[in-house]
């Protein structure tokens, strides 16, 4: 077991609040400024990870150094080196630079059985892995409940409409990954594919879609011990926000300290689904947006920093938190939580290593 800052309460308020924020940058070389400063933030704890996405990516190599100084600025708590790679549509690693490309989950699905798609999710993970990513943003949790879903059927990203057949292809993802000593991220508690919008858009209502079985591949993998992150989606619900308010789950303690801690057990990290899409962005201030999110019980903020690029974002948000933390001291404890939780699975991958 490695010794960890803040494992003997060595880490400072600072530090704590620094590995809860992910934020996604502009830049795709090793020496580019914006990789510079990244570096220097999670050198000094300021920062807990980073996010690429496919303007990232201008080749292989260069993705392979840039994760490598990622890794090399923090090497004894190791950052989240994030990317959704799904599969399908969803895939940052592409074959225009060179990367095997897979199937969506709903092929998968179709033509394998779970242990043929945990073969294929194992190779991608390998790959994944050797250019130094710590995290995959899978597998996709959601139920394949409405057909004509603009974000999850529309591009074949659910294993199926049966959560049980969902849970199966979810396991053999993470088991996949697992091997290669990826970290995996459940996606969108609490469910979005019985949704009739896209959040990335705006505002989304499930109230009357939703349907408790959504809950069931969560349940499942939760009983497996087989969830490192829970990712948590935009989605209001009138019946799990505070009256008069139209809350999304993603800053809900109904939904996360409620349903997700309470109901189903997990004690994990929760991490959240980008925060600056529409359903929050249109709806929240920065302020509004991070102070919610941990006082409903958000363990991880993740921002792209693509609505309208900040290099200092990361900086603007570790402010905020470090502020409310010091007016309030259960807010300083909410980020104390979140710090042992995540100090816990940065541990928990470094001893896989």
């Amino acid at each position: 077991m490695l010794t960890l800052p803040g494992m003997a309460g060595a880490a400072s308020l600072e530090q704590m609040v620094g590995q809860m924020i992910v934020v996604g940058f502009q830049g795709d070389d090793v020496d580019d400024s914006a990789v510079v400063a990244l570096r220097d933030e999670l050198a000094a704890g300021r920062l807990g990870g980073v996010m690429l996405l496919k303007t990232n990516i201008k080749s292989l190599d260069a993705v392979g150094k840039m994760n490598a100084a990622f890794r090399a600025a923090s090497p004894e708590l190791l950052p989240f080196i994030t990317l959704d790679q799904e599969g399908g549509a969803v895939e940052r690693l592409t074959k225009d630079v060179g990367f095997a490309e897979i199937p969506s989950a709903a092929a998968v699905a179709a033509s394998n059985s779970p242990a043929q798609a945990e073969a294929i999710y194992a190779r991608m993970a390998r790959a994944i892995a050797a250019l130094g990513f710590t995290v995959n943003f899978g597998p996709v949790a959601d139920v394949n409940l409405n057909p004509d879903n603009q974000v999850i059927a529309r591009f074949g990203r659910a294993y199926s409409a049966d959560p049980e057949k969902v849970a199966d292809y979810d396991a053999a993802f993470i088991a996949g990954h697992h091997a290669a000593g990826l970290l995996t991220a459940l996606k969108h508690f609490p469910g979005h594919g019985s949704s009739t919008a896209d959040s990335h858009e705006g505002f989304v209502d499930i109230t009357t879609t939703w349907q408790k079985s959504e809950l069931d591949p969560y349940r499942r993998l939760l009983a497996a011990d087989a969830v490192d992150m829970v990712m948590v989606g935009h989605l209001y619900h009138a019946d799990y926000t505070d009256a008069g308010t139209q809350t999304p789950s993603s800053l809900s303690v109904q939904w996360i300290d409620g349903v997700l801690r309470g109901e189903l057990g997990y004690d994990g990290v929760v991490i959240s689904d980008d925060l600056e899409m529409g359903a929050i962005r249109d709806h929240f201030t920065l302020e509004e947006t991070v102070t919610q999110a941990v006082r409903a019980g958000m363990d991880i903020l993740l921002f792209s920093n693509t609505a309208k690029y900040h290099a200092g974002l990361g900086q603007e948000i570790l402010d905020i938190l470090l502020a409310e933390a010091k007016a309030d001291p259960a807010f300083a404890a909410r980020i104390e939580q979140s710090y042992a939780r995540i100090v816990a699975l940065k541990a928990s991958q470094a001893d896989g290593d």
